[in-house]
């Protein structure tokens, strides 16, 4: 029975690498093509250039994780039914729910990995990108040129039109210019056509003209006015750039930047914000009743702190195993070391302290914390959603296996087609309902358990319905029509009947 199960999973090892090579290397050209020319011709070094699109690549593999093991699943097992390997085993007094278990393993193995490379992994390079591209458009603003458009390529000094840009080639037709960098004189500048370029450094931007001419004004003598007809104008325009300067230290980070327990943390922040502003709202709405009653205001509460809870199980065992690899790096900081009793380390939180409620008047005095406490639930369940989604993501390559090994066995004969039309269905149908329940969710419409799980929790159910439906006594793995399909959610009576 170990010799069938690693046969199994043997052979799903070769198509997973492949559909998982091949979906991220689709991915990752769209991506390519998206920004490169955006990129390139703005004096990068080419590192940079591949560093954006090396950070790029966790994310991808995040979403085409789950794709491919479908899409290995589907390979699979109709292989295996079509070339009737899976009729001898079952011949052999192998059962279905045999054959499936190593395969279900493999998947929750691979579940496993998937949460770890988006909970640790992809955080980092969500932000080392999204730094990196902050730093990459503050180095060249003026290179963005639209065309039409008047465009301020030094702060009210020099303004540029093209009616074409290529981008590729940096080439421009239609030019005209506006210099006002002289106060006592104003010249405009136009040519048919012409190509910029940036200097080595970066910080100025070269204007080659070709066939236009310079009307020049002065103030001082504005009854001359003066033409020159040019085949070639270089201009200079001097600090349109800075060098390439990289962001050493960014402490921001999005909801998409940080990892499951700096979210969880945010979460109880938010909420002891959500405590704390209920209990500003009553003392508020205490208030006005006492002065409505002509009663003395009540006292005011003495400031206390809230704590923000423990965290969660999987957060103190993330800390442990932190604790027990990475290195101390604060020992060298401290005096001293110091001593604890034997347990688990004691984990330190930041309290939130409760705000002294301020004294509002008129009937809708409280309305000020009712906007607080809409703006805690929002962002506690904004950060929920996202912790919901990283599990739920990590959890579909299990659930994609329980719906592509009944797909695979029923339909053997489907081939490439079967693989592919069942692939981008199902995919389809999965994200556009992550997407939906995450709007869902953000706007507290659901809750984030529920926006994010319900995909996953529909995809179980006919999974399991369509093995529970191979189990029957009879069945056989030779079928293969289209025809076949409505006969795999039919009643046993109704089957029989037909």
């Amino acid at each position: 029975m170990r010799i069938i199960s690693r046969y199994l999973l043997r052979q799903h090892l070769a198509p997973l690498a492949f559909a998982l090579t091949a979906l991220t290397s689709l991915m990752l050209l769209n991506q390519v093509a998206k920004q490169f020319t955006n990129l390139v011709g703005k004096g990068l070094p080419w590192s940079v250039i591949g560093e954006v699109f090396l950070l790029s690549i966790p994310f991808i593999v995040a979403m085409t994780l789950p794709m491919a093991v479908l899409v290995a699943v589907l390979y699979t097992f109709s292989h295996l039914a079509a070339d009737n390997e899976i009729t001898v085993m079952k011949a052999s007094g192998i059962s279905v729910a045999r054959l499936v278990l190593p395969v279900l393993g493999g998947a929750l193995a691979v579940s496993f990995l998937a949460f770890i490379w988006s909970d640790q992994l992809l955080p980092r390079s969500n932000h080392s990108l999204r730094t990196l591209l902050v730093d990459i458009q503050r180095m060249k603003p003026s290179f963005i040129l639209r065309e039409q458009v008047i465009n301020e390529v030094q702060s009210q000094r020099f303004f540029l039109r093209a009616s074409r840009i290529d981008p590729s080639s940096n080439e421009l037709r239609g030019v005209s210019i506006w210099d006002l960098e002289d106060p006592d004189r104003r010249r405009v500048i136009r040519a048919d056509s012409g190509r910029m370029a940036y200097t080595p450094g970066g910080t100025d931007l070269y204007l080659t003209l070709y066939d236009g001419e310079i009307q020049e004004v002065s103030r001082d003598q504005p009854a001359q006015f003066s033409r020159t007809f040019f085949q070639t104008n270089v201009i200079r325009i001097e600090g349109v750039g800075r060098e390439w300067e990289r962001t050493e230290a960014d402490t921001y980070r999005s909801d998409r930047e940080m990892s499951v327990c700096q979210m969880e943390r945010t979460v109880r922040q938010a909420r002891a914000d959500l405590v704390s502003a209920r209990a500003a709202a009553e003392t508020a709405v205490t208030r006005e009743l006492h002065g409505l009653a002509g009663l003395p205001p009540p006292v005011p509460a003495a400031a206390e702190s809230l704590p923000l809870g423990a965290p969660s199980r999987l957060c103190r065992v993330w800390s442990w195993i932190g604790n027990l690899v990475l290195p101390d790096t604060l020992q060298a900081q401290t005096l001293g070391r110091l001593k604890t009793d034997s347990g688990p380390r004691p984990v330190f939180e930041r309290a939130v302290p409760r705000a002294r409620p301020t004294v509002l008047s008129g009937a809708g005095g409280a309305l000020p914390e009712e906007a607080r406490i809409r703006a805690a639930r929002q962002r506690a369940a904004a950060y929920l959603v996202e912790i919901h989604k990283k599990l739920a993501i990590a959890a579909a390559c299990l659930v994609f296996t329980l719906v592509g090994i009944p797909v695979a066995l029923r339909f053997p004969r489907g081939g490439i087609g079967l693989v592919i039309g069942v692939s981008l269905g199902v995919f389809t149908i999965y994200y556009v309902g992550l997407i939906g329940g995450e709007e869902l969710g953000d706007r507290l419409i659901v809750t984030p358990f529920v926006s994010m799980w319900v995909p996953n929790l529909v995809f179980s159910a006919v999974g399991l319905l369509g093995l529970w439906s191979l189990r029957r006594e009879g069945w056989s793995a030779r079928g293969g029509g289209w025809a076949e399909l409505r006969d795999l959610f039919r009643p046993p009576r109704r089957r029989r009947r037909a």
